[in-house]
């Protein structure tokens, strides 16, 4: 139930965002901080390899995936793709299904080593799970963030998964757009400190 005044709703995205989960592909679990830390790697280590990080989700998490790309690129230095171009998209979508719109680019871009970030609240969208077994099928590394049901399909796909216990939209939404902006802030600070980038944070 979504809470009804400011500071109850405040406190339970604060509550749900420190008690955010992740795990490793084997099942393996970390600490919020030492998930934050293996992201934060896993994005820097694009630099020196000249690797892409690509970023897909739907609705509200597409604009979530946007906002990183902006970050990664200005601020971090990253190369960072979206696939939201709207006649390319309609495209896809058109011609093949929705459920091609992240994939079939993934297909036509992506190299071996690239990282894949997906955001989608539930996890569970055809285009979202397609998109990460396309990446993985090229040799990528995928980090996911989800939310809702704890099993949901993409939580287990990724090398790390970050996921958020709601099934309400505007907070793992908000946790996923806070956590992301962690990632790209800590990545920047670590650039403009000259540290090495393929060094763990």
């Amino acid at each position: 139930m979504q809470e009804r005044t400011a500071d109850s709703y405040l406190q339970k995205l604060s509550e749900l965002m420190l008690s955010t989960q992740v795990t490793g592909k084997e099942g393996d679990f970390y600490s919020l901080e030492e998930g934050a830390d293996i992201a934060v790697r896993m994005v820097l280590e694009r630099i020196p390899s000249s690797g892409k990080i690509m970023l897909v989700g739907n609705g509200g998490s597409a604009a979530v995936v946007s906002h990183v790309q902006n970050d990664l690129c200005k601020a971090v230095g990253v190369r960072g793709l979206v696939f939201t171009e709207q006649p390319l998209l309609t495209a896809f979508a058109n011609d093949e299904g929705y459920g091609s719109v992240f994939e079939a680019p993934i297909n036509l871009w992506a190299e071996a080593r690239d990282l894949l970030i997906t955001v989608s609240s539930s996890g569970n969208s055809e285009n979202i799970v397609r998109s990460v077994e396309a990446a993985v099928a090229k040799g990528c590394d995928v980090i996911t963030f989800s939310g809702f049901a704890p099993d949901n399909r993409s939580r287990s796909m990724g090398n790390l998964n970050f996921y958020v216990g709601s099934d309400v939209y505007g907070y793992v939404e908000t946790a996923h757009a806070a956590l992301t902006h962690y990632i790209t802030d800590r990545a920047r600070s670590i650039v403009l400190d000259g540290e090495d980038p393929g060094r763990s944070p």
